[in-house]
C-alpha cells in the first residue's frame, strides 16, 4: 500500500515553552517571537489561553494589544475583530493563524507550532 502525497511529509507540532503564564495578565494579551513569527497569547478571564498571529492582516496592527472578551479580540488600530478559537474574522478581514496553546504542570505557556520546511 503506497502513501498518498499528503502523508509523504506529515507536519508535526513542535512545543515551545514561552515561560511563566504570569507574563500574561488575566484579560490581556502579550506578543512573543517564536521561530521568526510574532504570536499573540491571550489569557482569558477564566484563566484559559488562546494564541493567534500577532499582526493584523489589514494594516499590521498589534493584535496582542487588542481588547478581548471570551470569544474575540479587536485590533486596536481599525477595530477588526477575530475569533480567539479559530482566528476567523467577524468583520471581513483575512483570518489570523490560530495556534494550540496550554499551561503545563509548572504553569508555563506551551505553544504548539507546526513544523515548517526550511526555505518556506
Amino acid at each position: 500500500m503506497s502513501a498518498g502525497p499528503m502523508s509523504a511529509h506529515p507536519k508535526r507540532e513542535l512545543p515551545h515553552n514561552l515561560g511563566s503564564v504570569d507574563q500574561v495578565p488575566v484579560g490581556e494579551g502579550r506578543a512573543f517571537g517564536v521561530e521568526g513569527e510574532q504570536v499573540a497569547v491571550f489569557r482569558l478571564r477564566d484563566g484559559s489561553l488562546r494564541a493567534l498571529s500577532a499582526v493584523c492582516p489589514h494594516k499590521g496592527g498589534p493584535i496582542a494589544d487588542g481588547t478581548i472578551d471570551q470569544q474575540v479580540v479587536m485590533c486596536p488600530l481599525h477595530q477588526n475583530a477575530f475569533e480567539l478559537d479559530t482566528g476567523c474574522s467577524t468583520t471581513g478581514a483575512e483570518p489570523l493563524q490560530a495556534y494550540n496553546v496550554e499551561i503545563d504542570a509548572e504553569r508555563n505557556i506551551i505553544l504548539q507550532m507546526t513544523e515548517r520546511s526550511v526555505g518556506n
